[in-house]
């Protein structure tokens, strides 16, 4: 990946270490089926170990790009999300008994790996900042698109002036003759 949201687990020093990339529309690419077209984004991470301790604190600010809901026009939306982690060595216990930490997620790597790739989270903690309704305030979508979808409504309406979108409108008058 062009931004290789990588930190060296084994070569960190004991303390506070920062890190910072920017991360654009190459990175989303390698994800698929991604729905961020475009992307500027900040991404600070502060690792620290103390002991066999290490703390990940990440922070991402900037702006993604995401096509519109109603008009498929690009869509420019703020991105501010972060994620705590802390990475343990060994192999995560079935019985799940390391629930100490409720503040952080907890990152399980085996003992020879000497990176934390954080690309997959970041991406992750990104698409879960979205709204799941990604549209343009009223009066800004494309009015092309607009004025299609409104005569698409116009055109849902039957002869006799009711509802065709409905699909049980014909058995509620069935319901209503038998009455």
């Amino acid at each position: 990946m062009e931004d290789n949201l990588t930190v060296p687990i084994n070569g960190l020093p004991q303390g506070r270490k920062e890190f910072r990339w920017r991360v654009g529309k190459t990175f989303f690419e390698h994800f698929e089926n991604s729905e961020i077209l475009a992307a500027d984004l900040d991404v600070e991470v502060y690792a620290e170990k103390s002991g066999r301790f290490i703390g990940i604190d990440c922070d991402v600010i900037g702006d993604v790009t995401v096509a519109c809901d109603r008009c498929l026009e690009n869509l420019n939306l703020p991105v501010e999300t972060g994620f705590r982690l802390s990475v343990k060595f060994g192999q995560e216990p079935a019985d799940g008994s390391d629930a100490a930490e409720r503040e952080r997620e907890i990152v399980w790597l085996p003992e020879s790996d000497a990176d934390l790739n954080l690309g997959q989270i970041v991406y992750d903690y990104v698409c879960l900042s979205l709204p799941v309704q990604r549209v343009h305030l009223e009066g800004e979508c494309n009015p092309e698109a607009v004025k299609f979808l409104s005569s698409e409504d116009e055109q849902s309406v039957d002869s006799q002036g009711k509802d065709a979108s409905l699909p049980f409108a014909s058995l509620k008058d069935l319901i209503d003759k038998v009455k």
